[in-house]
């Protein structure tokens, strides 16, 4: 892939190295406007985010930012763990049973002893460290996948 300094090869998208789909160009205000590469459909849809509810949730002194270590159920999927840094707004307890949105097929990372698998979506709001975490509107299944 190239680097954020290179361009791509002429026909190529940024992210899949493929020639890409004709698509209709970007409205005002999308990501090509705020200085991000634009993707296709086709990349977007690599990303495979699901919505999974949390079945545990607990303090983590080991890692370096304050986090919190979760289980969570995404149906046929099975449980899968994170580390999330989401302590500025939630407790453990308010956690556990709440339904959240995550991107399930990122390789597994250490983080202090701790294997995260997915990486759990959410809104970062100013620079106190506090984020909004993302989820349904509604009851959804746990392993729904967002389309």
């Amino acid at each position: 892939m190239p680097s954020a300094e290179q361009a791509p090869p002429s026909g190529q998208t940024p992210l899949s190295g493929q020639a890409p789909a004709a698509e209709p160009a970007l409205a005002a205000g999308h990501a090509a406007d705020a200085g991000q590469a634009p993707i296709t459909v086709g990349d977007f849809f690599r990303a495979d985010i699901r919505a999974g509810t949390v079945i545990r949730a607990e303090r983590f002194p080991r890692a370096r930012t304050p986090a919190y270590k979760l289980w969570i159920d995404f149906g046929d999927l099975g449980v899968r763990k994170s580390s999330a840094q989401i302590t500025a707004r939630y407790t453990p307890e308010e956690l556990t049973g709440r339904t959240v949105v995550a991107v399930t097929n990122f390789p597994p990372r250490q983080i202090a002893g701790f294997m995260s698998e997915v990486l759990v979506l959410g809104v970062p709001l100013g620079e106190a460290g506090e984020v909004v975490l993302l989820r349904p509107d509604g009851d959804v299944p746990p392993g729904a996948r967002v389309a």
